[in-house]
């Protein structure tokens, strides 16, 4: 915004722009913000570092047998973490990512080495 004033400022004395004009762009460009606002919002609300929502795409270490439900370790910490989807039971020790939450439980499906 403060570019487009500052820009518009430097063009009008360049060359004398109507006031009708210059307050028109500046309104048109406040009414875009207001219409694309709602629709992305959401990409700069980010999770902060204590927000567990920060752990969906990370990976972590199943602590039992998930079947459909049990803990992992993540980052040192234990979860409560279930299965997510039509997936056989994950064993103890093996790799699990987390895919989404569920309250404060974690979905997770397992890891896949691909080679």
């Amino acid at each position: 915004m403060t570019i487009l004033v500052l820009s518009l400022i430097a063009l009008d004395q360049w060359i004398t722009l109507p006031s009708w004009l210059f307050w028109g762009l500046i309104s048109a460009w406040v009414g875009k913000d207001m219409l694309v606002f709602p629709f992305v919002w959401r990409a700069y609300d980010r999770p902060s570092p204590g927000d567990p929502r920060h752990l969906i795409g990370t990976e972590g270490i199943a602590e039992e047998r998930l079947a459909p439900s049990g803990h992992v370790r993540v980052h040192g910490e234990i979860w409560q973490a279930e299965v997510k989807g039509e997936v056989p039971a994950i064993e103890k020790g093996e790799k699990v990512s987390i895919r989404g939450m569920k309250g404060l439980v974690l979905l997770v499906e397992p890891v896949h080495n691909k080679k």
